[in-house]
């Protein structure tokens, strides 16, 4: 049975790239989060009381968000 060596260093930089791409990944899931909790609340605030309460909620809890 043949085997191979897997355990070898990065090439120089690989580490400090893959830092920064993950850094610009972290920045967009908190741009998009950031986004989809704008839209969530915009229609909240759309919503009558009555529609609000029907969803289990109050106008304050919207501000909570």
């Amino acid at each position: 049975m043949a085997t191979f060596e897997t355990t070898r260093p990065a090439p120089f930089g690989a580490v400090t790239i893959h830092r920064i791409v993950s850094s610009f990944d972290a920045l967009r899931e908190a741009v998009l989060d950031w986004n989809n909790t704008r839209v969530t609340r915009a229609a909240l605030e759309r919503l009558s009381d009555r529609e609000l309460a029907d969803i289990g909620l109050i106008r304050g809890d919207i501000d909570q968000m």
